[in-house]
């Protein structure tokens, strides 16, 4: 591929990493209060794999020069939450993603969404919500976005 997205990726590598998501990955949104922002909310995708295989975590780590790697009890996480790096990987893996294309779809339309209003922030929010019901380990404690920032907003907002 000629384009810089994906650049020093071969398509195996792309495939591999697809499926690495596809497998033992999670695309994550979450909206958090920041003071600094406009509508006192900012939106975050976060990436993650996990593996018991350090190494093949590590090779992730080299090749795309993203993330950081940690160690859990029996397991290893490579995170991604820098949002330029994580719209990167999304466009470089995406188009081979079989079990989370639409997770890929709908964090890309988080990332590409310009919030200039609370209505750009509540369709945000709601794509949030959505994005976060894919996820099995979110089932039991999902937050719902939207009411969050209903909560916290004034109604002259």
């Amino acid at each position: 591929m000629v384009n810089s997205v994906g650049k020093g990726y071969s398509v195996a590598d792309r495939a591999y990493i697809a499926g690495l998501f596809d497998g033992d990955g999670a695309i994550m949104a979450c909206i958090e209060p920041h003071k600094e922002k406009r509508f006192r909310f900012r939106v975050r995708i976060n990436l993650k794999v996990t593996q018991n295989n350090l190494n093949l975590l590590q090779w992730l780590r080299s090749l795309s020069g993203f993330g950081h790697i940690r160690k859990n009890r029996t397991t290893f996480d490579w995170n991604v939450h820098d949002q330029k790096h994580c719209k990167e990987l999304l466009n470089l893996f995406g188009p081979y993603s079989r079990v989370k294309a639409k997770q890929v779809k709908l964090a890309l339309r988080i990332l590409n969404t310009k919030i200039d209003s609370k209505r750009d922030l509540i369709r945000v929010a709601r794509l949030a919500d959505t994005l976060s019901g894919f996820n099995v380990r979110s089932l039991g404690r999902r937050k719902n976005y939207v009411s969050k920032i209903y909560e916290y907003s004034s109604s002259n907002d």
